[in-house]
Order: structure tokens, then sequence, then C-alpha cells
């Protein structure tokens, strides 16, 4: 490689719960900077979950990692173009891209479902996630479903 690689950029981790991985997913969540907005969003989103689940033995910020637990894909399928025919070959994930895929989808469902605010709508994905249901639990399943169909091409993966 001509390059060095990239530093890996330290993350601090949040004030509330001291989590690397909320601090994360808020950089997902996050527009323009705006840190702070997206940490309200988060937080207020986690409340709302609470009082969703309210017999739910587990604290908020469980349910949440436990929703991302169920739409975290194992699998995806990558392009390989091998002597004039493109394949989907289904390749297994990094951990760090894992937890990517499914932070960023758990986020662009909740925006495009309907509802007033983006905590409502973020609480409602969290809350169908923990449940196994919802756009990026869906999601994770096409995921899947294209890697087993395509499970043939396999012995591409190099």
């Amino acid at each position: 490689m001509r390059k060095a690689k990239p530093k890996k950029r330290i993350i601090l981790p949040d004030p509330v719960f001291g989590d690397v991985s909320v601090t994360k997913f808020v950089n997902h969540l996050m527009y323009d900077g705006k840190k702070n907005t997206s940490f309200e969003i988060f937080y207020e989103s986690l409340e709302k979950v609470k009082g969703k689940l309210p017999n739910e033995e587990m604290s908020a910020l469980e349910i949440w990692k436990k929703a991302l637990d169920n739409i975290t894909p194992q699998v995806e399928v990558k392009s390989k173009r091998i002597g004039g025919a493109t394949f989907q070959v289904p390749t297994e994930i990094r951990a760090d891209r894992k937890e990517s895929i499914s932070m960023k989808n758990m986020i662009s469902y909740a925006r495009k479902r309907g509802g007033k605010s983006m905590s409502d709508k973020l609480s409602a994905e969290i809350v169908d996630a923990f449940n196994s249901t919802g756009g990026a639990f869906k999601r994770k399943e096409d995921m899947h479903r294209m890697a087993e169909a395509n499970r043939a091409f396999a012995h591409f993966r190099f």
C-alpha cells in the first residue's frame, strides 16, 4: 500500500452512562456537528423506551444494547467481478463494521418512521428491534437471506 493506514480515533465515553458505544451511536445520529442535540434525542428516547416497557427488568441502556444485538448482521454480500461475470459473494463482517451497520440501520429506519419527534421515532425503533420486529430487523434478515441464497459463490471469497 502506498499510504499509511489512518490512525483510529479515540472515542470518549458518554457523560451519563460512561459507554463508548453510546457515543458512537450519537455520532451517527448527529447532524451538522450538533452533538448536544443528538445526546438529548438519545437520552430522551431511552426514557420513552423505559416508559413503553415498564415491566421489563432490564435498564433502558441494556434494552438498547439488546435491540442493537438483534439487528446486527453477521454476513453481507459483496460484489466480485470474476471473468466478466459479477457475483454476489457472501462474506463475514468485521466486528467494528457490524456495530456501525447496526447503528446506521437503526437510525435510518427511525428517520423513515412516522412520528412527532426524532426521540419518538428512535424509541419506537428501539422497542421494535428489541422485540425482533421493525425495519432494521427486516433489513438484517434480508442481508442474511441474500447471503444464504448466494452461498454457492462463497468459494470466491479471498
